[in-house]
């Protein structure tokens, strides 16, 4: 809410506002067709392993290596994130910033990965509480920041930021959906708790889109008064770094930067549980299909969690960020460049789960007119992004690090149909729903 609509507005301009809505849509429409699949099944693995149960096991290893990426790579960034604010907040009280400053994120970044393997390790409703309490109390600063900046800006509803015109309209629908879509990703993490939530035939699937719809309406809401606030300034919104704490700078409100650094930080930690959560069910449910060490499918004796995948797993993700920063690289810059690599994997299995809801549906013959022209919509819009996302990180690592992924995951693939092909043929088998999971019995 506070960081996204100002990268969202360098590419679509004055269209922003239009360009949080129609992602929202789109949000939405993703978020359906997971449905299809989480209203008749309660699995561990996500998006792996729904698409295993539409497009076959080749799609569900894609995906499967697509949701590693996203989810780990976007949980490096939101420690990184976590770890900026946080060194930002202790400026504003008065802490000298200095040559160990890179040392100390580092360090933080550590240690937030720590207490994150903590939570997660324990119980999952103990992490979900965490979760929760941490995402309510952020949302809640933020509101109070966005209420405060409107009233003073005024009494009167603006709807500059509403208008549309045939100069703009290529900006909303070209140059702002990409951004503003990247503002969603891992809005679906709830589907890997499908066996380890209660009814999870209705909460997983309320979860997954009620959090599409309401994300929808912060951003919409937090970009309208970013734009509002802000036309005044050189550049307006895209124009500046920071922008909430730009506005509370010319509304002379400098205590609201103090709230909106609390803020920032403890969503980003928020965000971190829940992509750690989502990723070590991954995890867990490959080893237990055998395409990634068995061992991932080890749970805790006690708490019944994915024990080594998250012993493993959350540690990396704050080991890399940390590692890059005390190798020289701005914390700033590295944010960015692992939010868009995470993009990378989350747009890739959002097109291979939407083309497989329909395929899947025809197998079990539910096939609805409804979910064909979903998936009509979506997915040619998810590979248009994808193209245009590929396009527009051209120039920069991105190339260079999306070639290595795709070929790590093509000599993983290749390695398991020369030494495993039956184990490779047999993905999904672990995440079948049983009569327990429909008649309310917890054995799996």
């Amino acid at each position: 809410m506070a960081t996204s609509p100002a990268m969202a507005a360098v590419t679509a301009g004055a269209t922003v506002t239009w360009s949080y809505v129609i992602a929202t849509g789109l949000a939405l429409l993703i978020g359906r067709c997971i449905a299809y699949f989480t209203r008749r099944m309660a699995v561990a693995g996500s998006l792996y392993s729904l698409t295993a149960k539409g497009l076959g096991p080749s799609a569900a290893f894609a995906c499967g290596c697509a949701m590693l990426v996203g989810y780990g790579v976007l949980g490096m960034g939101m420690l990184t994130g976590c770890a900026i604010y946080l060194g930002d907040l202790l400026a504003r009280l008065g802490v000298p910033r200095g040559p160990s400053t890179v040392a100390v994120a580092a360090l933080g970044v550590l240690a937030l990965g720590a207490l994150a393997t903590v939570c997660t390790l324990r119980a999952v409703r103990l992490s979900a509480q965490v979760i929760l309490v941490v995402e309510a109390v952020s949302i809640g600063l933020m509101l109070v920041i966005f209420a405060v900046l409107l009233t003073g800006i005024g009494p009167h509803l603006d709807l500059r930021p509403f208008a549309i015109s045939s100069a703009n309209l290529g900006g909303i629908v070209g140059a702002g959906v990409l951004p503003a879509l990247g503002a969603f990703v891992g809005f679906e993490a709830a589907a890997a708790l499908g066996v380890e939530a209660r009814r999870p035939f209705q909460t997983i699937p309320r979860a997954v889109q009620w959090t599409a719809g309401l994300a929808g309406v912060l951003f919409v809401a937090a970009t309208y008064t970013q734009v509002v606030g802000l036309s005044r300034l050189p550049g307006g919104l895209a124009g500046q770094g920071r922008p909430v704490t730009a506005l509370a700078t010319a509304q002379h409100l400098p205590w609201l930067s103090l709230l909106l650094d609390i803020g920032i930080a403890a969503s980003f930690f928020a965000c971190t549980l829940a992509t750690g959560t989502a990723l070590t069910r991954v995890l867990f449910s490959m080893g237990r299909d055998g395409i990634a060490p068995h061992q991932f499918g080890a749970t805790h004796p006690r708490h019944r969690t994915p024990r080594v995948a998250i012993m493993v797993a959350i540690p990396v993700t704050a080991a890399v960020p940390a590692v890059l920063l005390l190798a020289g690289m701005p914390a700033g810059v590295l944010l960015v460049t692992l939010i868009n690599i995470a993009v990378f994997g989350y747009l890739v299995a959002y097109l291979l789960v939407c083309v497989s809801a329909p395929v899947f549906l025809r197998r079990i013959g539910e096939l609805t007119v409804g979910a064909v022209l979903t998936a009509a919509v979506i997915a040619p819009v998810l590979v248009a992004v994808l193209v245009a996302f590929t396009m527009v990180t051209w120039n920069g690592p991105y190339p260079y690090a999306f070639g290595l992924l795709v070929l790590a995951a093509l000599g993983w693939f290749g390695w398991l149909r020369l030494r495993r092909p039956a184990t490779l043929s047999g993905i999904g088998v672990y995440d079948e729903t049983l009569a327990a999971d429909v008649l309310g019995g917890t054995d799996r």
